[in-house]
């Protein structure tokens, strides 16, 4: 079984060890551990010999090897770093696992001084193509890309800088080339199957796991996959449910698995206790930190959301594409353009790299991107593209609808402003002023001016009230155009209120007279002109009275 995919495996110094020890009595048993892959047990004898004083020839080396196949990196650490203590006792090879630990606790620089004192390997030549990559040094990456051979260790650190880089079908290929030949690796079924998930293929990732399930029913990292997938194709419910067979389990083998399950429950189920769980994992699983990012974006905390990926310099699309909505949302609240142009270039960015162009959030992105561009008609190209995918997506539903309505589609706006259900969304003030444009281009200022009753005492009805009485006048549906003009003047006596309300009002009677409107509308119009205080008001009022007596209209 491989061990690894993203990062090198230990040296072979202490596995090398297996055949010239096993004449010694204790060893087989210690090999059944390590065949059951039970690394606790097999840490349990060795530190019980070590305390009896019957140690085994590099008993040390065999713990820090199970502590590291453990996960316990740090227990791991300790031994090798005991080891390596006195240079010149140290086994050169310790230098090389000590060197390995470092690079799985995220301590590269470390682990790159540790590693200059191994003699040269295979495994070296590895981790320093790992800490390229680590530290985005490109030159050396490809340095030490052309000294990798073709055998199957280093293709495998080949597919796994591939998957960091988001290759991700150029890992699948190494993958499958290499499992052709190597039925038995079923380790690499899982790395398939986590490769198709990055491109979200959820259905295929499940096929290919279940092979590694068959036989490993009990593994953390597939049944996390497995989960995950589940979580993809249908809810969090049914990603729950898969987990919790993992939690229950007293003998998963990799206590690393922990971390991962918390992690995972708080996204299954919502952010429920992100703020418990996340905080403590930002620096030990990359997606912790975008996912509280997530939590305090849904929460309209969207100071501590950058602050949080101030210092992030992105290097995966998810990470791209979080910078860019955290900068829009900063900019759009704080009528920033710089943050808005950082966000811009960065939807601009993934949506236009070759690996992302095509998928659901390149488009996404490059609909962003117009949008802030106010480009609305390429908005709708790509949203167009996906609307499939995002009926009942109430956030997809207002974005689409308020491009829709800028291009001057209010039908079709009006309907997809409707099918919106989030309360919080609802009750936004963008919402309701594109909803209530729609209404009053589509012929029904009514229920425009039934929006505003309902938020008459909010700070935003103000506004509102403007929006409905100038696009009602512009549309000549006058009576509603009077009647706000009328509470605006009321609230603020600025004449260029009364000046609204005085061609609505003359507009409306001249709807009268041309049986556009009802007579009995007269009536309305007397009374909203006897509450303005202008001296115009009289000669309008001897006009439309003389017209009202002579046609026998009641005042």
């Amino acid at each position: 079984m491989i061990l690894s995919r993203a990062k090198p495996a230990l040296s072979g110094t202490v596995a090398a060890t297996q055949s010239s020890a096993s004449s010694k009595k204790a060893l087989p048993k210690l090999q059944d551990f390590l065949a059951k892959r039970d690394y606790v047990g097999a840490i349990t004898l060795l530190e019980f010999e070590r305390h009896s004083g019957t140690s085994r020839e590099l008993g040390d080396q065999w713990i820090g090897y199970c502590a590291f196949h453990l996960g316990d990196y740090k227990r791991a650490l300790k031994e090798f770093q005991n080891l390596t203590a006195d240079a010149a006792k140290a086994n050169p090879e310790d230098w090389m696992n000590l060197a390995c630990c470092y690079f799985y606790l995220g301590m590269y620089p470390e682990a790159e001084e540790a590693a200059e004192k191994a003699p040269k390997s295979a495994l070296r030549t590895r981790l320093f193509f790992h800490l390229a990559h680590k530290f985005n040094d490109e030159n050396r990456l490809m340095m030490h890309h052309q000294q990798l051979e073709d055998v199957i260790e280093d293709q495998l650190s080949l597919a796994s800088i591939h998957y960091l880089r988001s290759h991700y079908q150029e890992a699948i290929d190494i993958y499958k080339r290499i499992l052709l030949d190597n039925r038995e690796y079923l380790a690499l079924n899982v790395y398939v199957a986590l490769c198709y998930y990055k491109l979200d293929y959820y259905d295929v990732s499940q096929e290919v796991l279940a092979v590694y399930l068959q036989h490993h029913p009990d593994s953390p990292v597939a049944t996390n996959l497995k989960a995950c997938n589940h979580f993809r194709l249908y809810n969090g419910k049914a990603a729950e449910q898969e987990l919790r067979a993992l939690q229950d389990s007293s003998s998963a083998p990799l206590t690393f698995a922990q971390d991962l399950v918390r992690h995972n429950l708080v996204v299954f189920r919502s952010g429920e206790g992100a703020l418990q769980v996340l905080p403590s994992l930002v620096d030990v699983i990359p997606e912790a930190r975008l996912n509280l990012v997530i939590y305090y974006l849904k929460q309209d905390e969207v100071q501590e959301a950058y602050l949080l990926l101030k210092d992030l310099e992105p290097t995966v699309p998810q990470e791209y594409i979080l910078k860019g909505v955290v900068n829009a949302a900063i900019g759009q609240e704080s009528g920033s353009r710089e943050n808005l142009k950082v966000a811009q270039q960065y939807f601009q960015l993934v949506g236009g790299s070759a690996s992302e162009c095509d998928t659901i959030p390149g488009r996404q992105c490059m609909a962003s991107c117009f949008f802030l561009l106010k480009q609305f008609d390429d908005v709708l190209l790509y949203l167009n593209s996906i609307k499939s995918y995002f009926y009942n997506d109430d956030t997809f539903n207002f974005n689409y609808a308020q491009a829709k309505a800028a291009v001057g589609d209010f039908k079709e706006a009006e309907e997809v402003f409707l099918l919106i259900q989030n309360e919080k969304v609802k009750s936004d003030y963008v919402y309701l002023s594109w909803l209530a444009r729609c209404y009053i281009m589509n012929n029904n200022p009514r229920m425009a001016w039934e929006l505003y009753l309902k938020m008459e005492t909010s700070g935003e009805a103000f506004s509102l009230l403007q929006l409905i009485a100038n696009d009602c006048y512009k549309m000549g549906q006058f009576y509603y155009a009077a009647r706000a003009f009328d509470v605006l003047e009321r609230l603020d006596p600025n004449p260029e209120y009364w000046e609204g309300k005085r061609g609505a009002c003359v507009g409306m009677f001249q709807m009268v007279i041309a049986g556009k409107e009802p007579k009995e509308t007269i009536g309305d119009i007397v009374m909203q002109l006897r509450s303005a205080n202008n001296p115009q008001v009289e000669g309008i009022l001897r006009v439309v009275t003389k017209y009202a007596k002579e046609n026998r209209i009641a005042i």
